[in-house]
């Protein structure tokens, strides 16, 4: 039988509303389901707990009831049902899966069992199973899947007064030493005891170092699926490791799931191959081995941890920060340029509402041209931000920290109404409109109302919908697949056109290429640099000329894009793509630039 050892707690004493109940009802209430008397308290204001079952003293056949706080005005409290005030109480709670015969005998043989694997020793005080329980207390989880199980519990040493009042005479030195300096779950050292070893290394005997600074992914969830006991097991692992590498000077457990490390210093390559065997070595969950444990840890190697001095845990922490994946474990080996990327991602975030207030970011217009007439049918519009009226930087320097972020929508926003801007103009003044295609950046697509939004801005320019073009990148069609085909069905049906950009360079579904109500499909440049060119192979032509054929096959457009060659674009004419957009017609160009070609 599966035991979720949750937690230890305290409820103080109460008012439990209650209804006598038959087995019936009682083996209803496992299954998940409440009598209606009981339920229709539940979530009640001042209510302790879900709806339960209890065993009472006193009372041969347990009840159905819910508790309250007392005495409180404010509170509501239920007329129609049975009422019993429940003194307080420590409890010790278990979850497990509903497989036994709930009696108060076999959940007291569960208890025993757990009385005897854990003490229920906490920083403060120290508790123990109750031999003669009196109040249990039963509540079901995950659709009546699963019972969690309160079991009271005697508290056998109690040192909050003296903490809360202050009283140094209550404890000896020894034991306000290991208070200090050391984690009361795996007794290993604390960052307070590793501090010494950054500061003054060489009374440890430590000429130099490498540090590192990590934490155990998902580590809640450890926490929450297998219990306390399970999650401090591993904490324990941990440390048991750290203290049997042979390339670990120093450790500590700082607190929660993160650890540092003082490293031996070694090459980069060799460090990442001891430290992968580290966390390899600690991967398995030893109640699930079908379980995986990944670890995100950060590095700063000999050079620089020597030069960052007792502020090397900053520098670990940043290269820390840096592993986003969820299935594997990360290993960030911290740099200067990490160290730049991070500060400046910071700063341009603070920054980036006052560089839209000075008018920093221009909007660029790349236009496309019909392959056939070689004339203009509309163009890309590209973000550029010139940084204090004085740099023009590079997109990778903003937009991969604007996505990270969340502020691209700002960006995207921006181009958009500087898009809308220019078209209302040209219409005023009768020159010949072509679709623009702006960017929908992928973090955009769970926004609320986006659809509402977006429309927002392009009616208030009284601009024709069929006017913008929204473009996604192949790899934004992978998040939520049904709830992304229906935001691009609404915008299709508002009149816009719908772009995938950069496709062949992710791993586009076929099929859900077919639900996509597109209108173009734009062949990544990677794609067109060899075409027309001496290192031309005949796979670059077959690929091309098969995207060329979906698209045409599904009604799409084809648009080739990083034609920089007559070549090329003789090329991608003659297998027939239709539009082509690339330098060698146009650079991105200025919008007042633009409006030359209209």
């Amino acid at each position: 039988m599966f035991i979720n050892k949750l937690n230890q707690l305290y409820k103080p004493e109460r008012l439990l509303y209650f209804k006598e109940a038959n087995q019936t009802e009682i083996a209803s209430f496992y299954q998940g389901d409440v009598i209606s008397d009981v339920k229709r308290y539940e979530g009640s204001f001042g209510t302790y707990d879900y709806p339960g079952v209890f065993f009472l003293k006193g009372k041969e056949h347990p009840v159905i009831g819910i508790e309250y706080r007392k005495d409180d005005e404010k509170v509501h409290y239920p007329e129609d049902l049975d009422q019993s005030v429940l003194e307080g109480t420590f409890f010790y709670s278990i979850e497990i899966e509903y497989e036994i015969d709930i009696t108060k005998e076999n959940i007291r043989a569960i208890f025993e069992k757990i009385a005897r694997d854990d003490d229920a020793h906490r920083n403060c005080s120290d508790l123990m199973v109750s031999d003669t329980p009196g109040d249990i207390c039963i509540f079901t989880s995950g659709e009546g899947k699963k019972l969690r199980i309160l079991y009271e519990c005697k508290v056998t040493e109690d040192r909050a007064p003296f903490i809360m009042e202050d009283a140094l005479d209550h404890f000896d030195k020894e034991k306000l030493y290991h208070m200090a300096f050391f984690d009361p779950i795996t007794g290993h050292s604390n960052w307070n005891h590793l501090v010494p070893y950054l500061e003054m290394p060489m009374d440890a005997g430590i000429r130099d170092y490498a540090f590192a600074h990590f934490d155990i992914k998902a580590f809640k969830v450890i926490n929450e699926l297998y219990g306390h006991i399970a999650a401090n097991k591993v904490l324990s692992n941990v440390v048991r490791a750290m203290k049997e590498s042979d390339f670990i000077y120093a450790s500590a457990r700082c607190h929660n799931d993160n650890f540092a490390m003082l490293l031996k210093d070694m090459p980069e390559e060799e460090i990442l191959k001891k430290l992968g065997e580290f966390f390899e070595s600690l991967s398995h969950l030893e109640e699930d081995p079908a379980y995986r444990i990944f670890y995100r840890c950060g590095v700063v190697p000999m050079q620089r941890a020597i030069l960052s001095g007792n502020r090397v845990a900053d520098a670990a922490k940043l290269a820390q920060a840096l592993g986003t994946n969820h299935n594997r474990t990360d290993i960030i080996i911290y740099s200067d340029q990490t160290h730049d990327d991070i500060l400046w991602g910071n700063f341009i975030k603070a920054y980036v509402d006052t560089a839209i207030k000075n008018e920093e970011f221009e909007v660029y217009l790349q236009p496309k041209f019909d392959s056939a007439k070689e004339q203009i049918k509309g163009a890309e519009a590209l973000i550029r931000w010139r940084y204090k009226k004085r740099e023009m930087l590079a997109p990778y320097r903003f937009i991969p920290f604007f996505e990270k972020d969340g502020s691209i929508g700002k960006i995207d926003d921006l181009v958009l109404e500087q898009v809308c801007r220019a078209l209302a103009r040209w219409k005023e003044e009768g020159k010949a409109l072509y679709p623009i295609s702006v960017n929908l950046s992928r973090s955009r697509l769970y926004e609320r109302n986006l659809i509402e939004h977006l429309i927002g801005i392009v009616d208030s320019y009284e601009v024709d919908h069929s006017l913008i073009d929204f473009e996604l990148t192949e790899s934004a069609t992978y998040e939520d697949k049904d709830y992304m085909l229906q935001l691009l069905d609404q915008l299709k049906e508002s009149g816009f056109k719908i772009s995938m950009d950069d496709f062949g360079t992710g791993y586009s579904s076929l099929s859900l290429l077919t639900e996509m109500p597109l209108d173009t499909l734009k062949i990544d440049k990677s794609f067109v640099d060899k075409i027309g060119t001496g290192e031309e192979k005949e796979k670059d032509v077959v690929v091309i000329r098969s995207i060329i054929s979906l698209a045409e096959q599904l009604g799409f457009t084809c648009l080739a894009e990083g034609a920089e060659e007559r070549q090329q674009v003789d090329r991608l004419r003659e297998l027939g793509c239709e539009l082509i957009q690339g330098y060698y017609y146009s650079k991105p160009i200025p919008i007042a630039e633009y409006e030359t070609y209209l």
